[in-house]
């Protein structure tokens, strides 16, 4: 198949919309959407097809309020680590939309998967992590498109959230995501619409 400009601008539309939410309503989202989104997860490309993504739709109301309570301890401590003025400015930040998300995803990466019979990865074994996170970002595009949002919960403690779930051993930790149709659409990361950074140029050069 031929892709024409039409799905080009689609796709930079996509992108152009597509934000890390905080702010999310209660509204389910259909399990007909999920499915979507699971078939768009299992097109992410991975190193030698080793697809090493395990996800875990997270329902229990005890497992949801202890990775809340581990994202309320790591915010306290990173919060600490900045200077009074700063750190006024970073609790004023709303940095995750637990509480109200009706959708809960753990992302883990399998370490030793047995797809792919390794290849590809015996040198740079990090890519079985970088294939989880191709995944993710898929999923994100995916969502943006079913008119979703997604928000990446990374002020959390891994072992902490790994133990909640008591995973297999070689499962690790890759993200920790909320889903659900946000508050409203933004065009522009909430990060800069609160004055915290502005984004710099893509660092892209010729050698």
């Amino acid at each position: 198949m031929r892709l024409t400009r039409a799905h080009r601008e689609a796709l930079a539309e996509v992108l152009h919309w597509r934000r890390d939410v905080r702010h999310f309503r209660p509204d389910p989202v259909a399990p007909e959407v999920l499915s979507r989104l699971r078939t768009a997860m299992d097109r992410a490309p991975s190193v030698g097809n080793s697809r090493p993504w395990r996800v875990l739709q997270v329902e229990s109301p005890e497992a949801r309020s202890r990775v809340i309570e581990s994202f309320e301890r790591c915010n306290a401590v990173a919060a600490s680590g900045y200077g009074a003025e700063a750190r006024a400015d970073y609790l004023a930040l709303k940095l995750a939309g637990l509480r109200e998300a009706p959708v809960h995803l753990a992302v883990f990466t399998e370490t030793d998967p047995a797809e792919g019979r390794g290849l590809g990865r015996q040198t740079m074994p990090e890519t079985l992590a970088y294939s989880t996170v191709m995944a993710i970002h898929t999923l994100w595009l995916a969502a943006r498109a079913e008119n979703l949002g997604l928000g990446w919960v990374s002020i959390l403690d891994p072992e902490e959230v790994t133990a909640i779930f008591e995973v297999p051993g070689s499962w690790v930790l890759t993200g920790y995501l909320c889903l659900g149709v946000a508050e409203e659409d933004r065009d522009a990361p909430l990060l800069h619409e609160s004055g915290w950074q502005e984004n710099s140029p893509t660092r892209w050069q010729v050698v």
